[in-house]
């Protein structure tokens, strides 16, 4: 996980049954989630843009229906951040701070791309799974429901990305 400063807090604490140290804890798991998952999303719809070869109508069907898939969980982390008391990260510079997931090799191979995103979702996954308990613990059902869709995304996102490289 990366370095990161704290997300800055909006309104009041909200009164919804988690306690306070809790809500940060969730809410930095979050922004790291957000911030790799937009990352992630750049990546992919610029490989989307640039794959080239023999694979390219797949590949490039595949990396849009990923981007697309991204983008919408995107707002949906940003969402649930605000719901918790936090504001988002909504910048180039933030996303770099807090994510982990490294920046696009555009003149990649479309192989490279994929290996590259089938390890960006694994890396995801790893981010996710500790996070899931992290927000049971807090006895935030919500949080840990939305965390483990995510994992599922990943984990089967990694899997098609494997297959096609196989």
């Amino acid at each position: 996980m990366a370095a990161t400063t704290p997300i800055r807090t909006t309104e009041s604490t909200p009164s919804i049954g988690i306690k306070a140290e809790d809500l940060k804890a969730i809410n930095a798991g979050l922004s790291q989630v957000l911030a790799d998952t937009f990352t992630l999303y750049l990546k992919t719809h610029g490989y989307h843009w640039n794959v080239t070869g023999p694979h390219f109508r797949s590949l490039h069907l595949l990396f849009e229906e990923q981007y697309q898939e991204l983008w919408a969980a995107a707002d949906v982390l940003a969402e649930r951040m605000r719901a918790l008391g936090s504001g988002a990260p909504g910048s180039y510079a933030e996303f770099l701070e807090h994510a982990s997931i490294k920046d696009n090799e555009r003149t990649a191979d479309a192989m490279t791309m994929v290996a590259n995103l089938g390890r960006d979702h694994e890396t995801l996954a790893r981010l996710i799974r500790p996070l899931v308990e992290v927000a049971e613990d807090a006895g935030d059902g919500a949080t840990a429901d939305l965390f483990n869709a995510r994992l599922a995304v990943h984990e089967q996102a990694a899997w098609m990305l494997r297959s096609f490289a196989a």
